[in-house]
C-alpha cells in the first residue's frame, strides 16, 4: 500500500465533455500545491471559501476557474483539501490535473479519496461504501438507500448490537474472574432472551437486503413464450423503444436482449428470449436453450400467451414449466378475439392470469399490481426505511447471527458460560466487519479498487 499522507489529485467528475470540471487535491500539501499553479495564491484562506483565479503552468494561462478550500478536519478526507472547477473539457481538465501532478502531487488511486475519509475516521467502511452507491443509483429507492446509508443508519443499528454484545461479554468476563461479586446463577435465562433480541435485530436487517436489492437494482424478470405471441412487443412496450424486431415471422429473436425497464414504482432487469418451441435451426435451438436457462435463473417470469388462438400443448408443457417460479402469465392479444380463458390458465396451475394488449398497453397498471403482490405482499411502500445493503454486509450479518444461534445452543446444552463467550465474540467480531471496526486491510483495499478515479 503506497503512503497514505501523500498529496493526491485527480479528476472528480465524469470523463467528457460538460459545462464544469473539477479537479480535485488532498493531503498535506494540497494548499501549498494549488498556490504554485493559481495566479495568487489560496494558502491563506479560510475554509468552506471560494475563489476566483487562473490557472497556470509556467507563464500559460490555462484557465479562469473557481478554487474551492476545505481546512482539516472539515473536508470529505478530514485534510486539506483543494477542489479547482474549471470549463469541463478534457483536453483542458487533463492539463489542469497534469499541472497539479507537476507541482508534487500524485494521481490518485480509484476510490482513494473515499479510502482516506475511512482511514482518517471521517466516516466508517459501510458509509464509505455508500458513496458508490449513491454514484450509481438508477432510481429512487437506491437514491434513498444510499443516504440514508451514507447518514449513518446502518452504522447505528450495528453499533447498537455491538454494545449490547459486548455489555454481555464484559459481564461473563468479569464473572468468572471475580465469582465472589458476580453471581451468574439464571444468567443463562436472562442471555437466552437478549440473544433473541439481538437474532431479531439481525433477522430485521437481512429482510431489508433482500426486498432492498430486489427495489433498487431490479426485479430478474424473463419473457417467455412461443414465437409470436408478442414478448418482443411486451419489450418494446416496456423499455418505450424499438428494443426488439416485432415482426410476422416466427423466431426472430434467437438471443437474450436484456434491459432495465420502470414499471411504475418498480424496476425490472427484464430479458427478451427465444420463443420456446422445437426446431431444427441450430442456432434457434441454441436460443431456446438460453431461454430455459435464463428462465431457471430468474426471480420472475412473464409467461406471454396468444389468447387469440387455442391453448395448444406446448404452451401447456410452459405452464407446467413455469409454476414453480414467480410467474405471471399474460394473456395477450387481447384486443383480438379470446380463444383461452384465464379459468382455463388457472385450472392448469397458474396462480396469476391477467388479460394483456403489448399492441395497445392495456394491462399495465394490473401488471404492476400483479408484481408488487408476489414480492412485496401488495404493498410498496415508498417512505419505509431502506439501507443500502450489498453482499458484503449481508455476508456478515449471516455470520453474527450463526454465531449467536451457537450461543443459543450452548445454552440449551447447558454448557458452561465461557462457551457463550467464544461465539459471543465471533458475533461482534462479523459485524465489526460491516463498518470496518474489525476488518483486514485486504478487504478494505479490495472494496475501495471498486470505486472510480476521483472518489
Amino acid at each position: 500500500m503506497r503512503e497514505e499522507r501523500d498529496t493526491i489529485a485527480a479528476i472528480a467528475t465524469a470523463l467528457g465533455e460538460g459545462g464544469i470540471g473539477i479537479v480535485r487535491i488532498s493531503g498535506s500539501e494540497a494548499l501549498q500545491i494549488a498556490d504554485s499553479i493559481l495566479n495568487r495564491p489560496v494558502s491563506e484562506a479560510a475554509g468552506y471559501t471560494v475563489h476566483y483565479r487562473h490557472v497556470k503552468e509556467q507563464s500559460l494561462i490555462l484557465d479562469e476557474v473557481l478554487v474551492t478550500v476545505f481546512r482539516a478536519p472539515h473536508s470529505f478526507t478530514a485534510e486539506d483539501s483543494v477542489e479547482i472547477n474549471c470549463h469541463g473539457g478534457l483536453y483542458l481538465l487533463q492539463a489542469v490535473l497534469n499541472a497539479v501532478l507537476s507541482a508534487g502531487a500524485r494521481m490518485a488511486e480509484p476510490g482513494e479519496f473515499s479510502k482516506r475519509a475511512f482511514l482518517n475516521g471521517r466516516m466508517d467502511l459501510s458509509q464509505a461504501e455508500a458513496v458508490m452507491d449513491l454514484i450509481q443509483a438508477k432510481n429512487s429507492h437506491a437514491l434513498r438507500a444510499a443516504v440514508n446509508q451514507l447518514d449513518g443508519r446502518l452504522s447505528e443499528k450495528i453499533h447498537l448490537l455491538r454494545t449490547g454484545i459486548l455489555d454481555e461479554l464484559a459481564w461473563i468476563e468479569a464473572a468468572l474472574d471475580d465469582p465472589e461479586n458476580y453471581d451468574l446463577t439464571g444468567y443463562p435465562h436472562k442471555l437466552e432472551e437478549r440473544i433473541h433480541g439481538f437474532i431479531q435485530s439481525l433477522e430485521e436487517l437481512l429482510r431489508t437486503a433482500d426486498n432492498g436489492k430486489l427495489r433498487r437494482e431490479g426485479i430478474p424478470t424473463v419473457i417467455l413464450g412461443l414465437p409470436n405471441a408478442g414478448k418482443s412487443s411486451l419489450m418494446n412496450l416496456l423499455t418505450r423503444e424499438e428494443s426488439a424486431i416485432v415482426t410476422e415471422i416466427a423466431g426472430t429473436t434467437r438471443d437474450i436482449l436484456t434491459e432495465q425497464v420502470r414499471l411504475g414504482e418498480l424496476t425490472l432487469v427484464l430479458s427478451d428470449t427465444a420463443g420456446i418451441r422445437e426446431s431444427e435451426d441450430r442456432i434457434e435451438q441454441i436460443g431456446v436453450a438460453r431461454a430455459k436457462q435464463a428462465a431457471a435463473a430468474a426471480a420472475l417470469i412473464l409467461l406471454v400467451l396468444d389468447a387469440s388462438k387455442p391453448l395448444c400443448e406446448e404452451e401447456r408443457a410452459l405452464l407446467s414449466y413455469a409454476a414453480a417460479q414467480h410467474t405471471i402469465v399474460l394473456l395477450n392479444k387481447a384486443d383480438l378475439s379470446q380463444q383461452i380463458s384465464k379459468e382455463e390458465i388457472q385450472n392448469c396451475g397458474a396462480a396469476t392470469v391477467l388479460s394483456f394488449s403489448a399492441r395497445r398497453g392495456d394491462g399495465l397498471e394490473a401488471l404492476e399490481r400483479a408484481v408488487t403482490a408476489l414480492f412485496f405482499g401488495g404493498e410498496f411502500d415508498n417512505q419505509s426505511e431502506e439501507l443500502a445493503i450489498n453482499a458484503r454486509h449481508k455476508e456478515a450479518l449471516t455470520e453474527a447471527k450463526e454465531s449467536l444461534h451457537n450461543v443459543e445452543a450452548s445454552i440449551a446444552a447447558g454448557m458452561p458460560e465461557d462457551f457463550f463467550s467464544i461465539d459471543l465474540a465471533a458475533a461482534y467480531r462479523a459485524l465489526g466487519t460491516v463498518t470496518g471496526d474489525s476488518v483486514e486491510d485486504e478487504v478494505v483495499n479490495r472494496i475501495f479498487e471498486k470505486f472510480c478515479t476521483g472518489k
